[in-house]
Formats: C-alpha cells, structure tokens, sequence
C-alpha cells in the first residue's frame, strides 16, 4: 500500500491551512496513498517568532476540522492533521486522525512537550493506535519523537506498522540551508528518524513544513533504516511511497524486556 506526507508551507490563516490540505490531500489521492499526513500543528500554525497568528477559538477549531473531514471523504483518503485543540479546559497540541469515509476516528496528542512548549500547551496522557485502510499506525509528535524513543517503542509493540511523526524544524528567517538527506553535518533529527524505524523495525513517516532554512524534510525511512522517499528541501508538495506492511514485524520492539526496567 502507499502512505503520503504533505509538505506544505506555513499557514497565512486558517482558510489558507485548510485551502492547502484540500491541494495536497487531492494530490496524494491520486498517487494512490491510503492516509496523508500533515506537519505539528498545522491548524492554526505552529506558534513561532517567524509568523504572528491569533490564537484560534474552540469554534474555529472545530469549524477547521470539519472541512477536513469533508475533504478526507471528497477525495477517498485518511488525513492526519495536527491541529490545536481544546479539550474541556486544556488547551493542547494533538493530531487529529480522520478516515477517508471523513470520519474523525480520534486524536495523539504530545505527551512530551518541549520545554519552550510548557507556557503554550496542556501535555496530555494517553497513546492511542489507529487503523486506516487496513494499516496500523501510531503518531508522535515532534519533540517527543525525537527526544522520547519510547512513544515509537509503544506504538510497535501494539501493532503499528508505522508511525508517523510530524514536526516543525526549521525557519523561515535564517539557519543553513541543507542539501543532501543525513549529512554529517547536519543537525541530528534525520539521523533519529532513521534510528526510529531501525530500532523498532517498523516504518517511520516524519513529516515538516517547506520552508526556506529547514533543519529536516519529510522522510518515509524503512525498517531497515533506508530513507526511501524525501521532499526536497524547501520546496511545497507530496511524496508518496509504497510500503511492504511485512516487512514491519516489530521484531525488535517486541524483543524489548520492560521488566528489566523497574
């Protein structure tokens, strides 16, 4: 089966967010993808110093949502969409996963904030493993996945085939541009999105925004560590790639002894 990733670049607004998930989850439509998934906190925007964005209200939020499950269904594809969300009194940073019939079959939210995130939002709790298309996946957001091993150990030893894993690393004001995929010189984050397939043989699905000085791009890494698809830097769009379920067995997640642990 075929998995996506949508690069897309920062949101001006929402109307602007939701005009480019209905763009690129067509296009990976096309490709024949199953699911699609978007960067951390792509409903309103991601929270930086690059770009001023008003705090989005629960109305809105839940306004958004529902244009995505309108897209999800119009197109016959699974969306993964990171948003911000409100649940009660918290405020948090999730991702929300819609089925290609646009139903919304439930959210990850980030359990481990950064700890520049711990005045924007509430961490939450709980894990949850998710099934579209036939296919098994779990989701762990940014900071967590790169920083957190555990929250992929988790979902590939219940079952995910893939985890997929957006995030926002970069800016759109200055950095070093990057030109070739887990260069030595690179920062580290494509490096531990190899390690995260490896180390539990499963896939792993990390996917960012577009912008002008990226510290990573959207990768599909294999389980056996091999990046077998990835956005060019900089530059808006999807990729798609086809995935051999089977060859995600877990074998080493499972190996894993939690007793030993205490």
């Amino acid at each position: 089966m075929k998995i996506a990733l949508a690069s897309p670049t920062f949101p001006a607004s929402i109307a602007d967010g939701l005009t480019q998930v209905d763009k690129l989850a067509k296009d990976a439509a096309q490709q024949g993808a199953v699911v699609v998934c978007f960067p951390e906190s792509f409903i309103p925007g991601y929270p930086l110093a690059d770009h001023q964005l008003e705090k989005a209200t629960p109305e809105q939020l839940q306004i958004a949502l529902n244009s995505v499950c309108e897209i999800a269904a119009k197109n016959a594809i699974a969306i993964i969409i990171p948003m911000d969300w409100y649940e009660g009194d918290q405020f948090m940073n999730v991702a929300q996963v819609v089925s290609a019939n646009g139903e919304v079959l439930g959210y990850q939210s980030k359990n481990q904030l950064d700890p520049s995130e711990d005045q924007l939002w509430v961490p939450g709790t709980k894990r949850s493993l998710f099934e579209a298309g036939g296919l098994k996946f779990g989701i762990t957001i940014c900071h967590e996945g790169f920083r957190y091993p555990e929250s992929v150990r988790w979902a590939a030893r219940e079952g995910a085939q893939v985890v997929f894993h957006p995030h926002l690393t970069g800016s759109d004001i200055s950095g070093k541009k990057i030109t070739q995929w887990g260069h030595n010189q690179s920062p580290y984050y494509e490096k531990a999105m190899m390690m995260r397939a490896m180390e539990n043989t499963i896939y792993f699905a990390s996917v960012g925004y577009a912008m002008k000085y990226q510290e990573a791009t959207s990768s599909i890494i294999a389980p056996d560590g091999t990046c077998i698809a990835h956005q060019p830097y900089g530059e808006t769009g999807v990729i798609v790639a086809e995935i051999d379920t089977e060859k995600a067995t877990g074998f080493l997640a499972k190996r894993f002894k939690p007793e030993l642990y205490g």
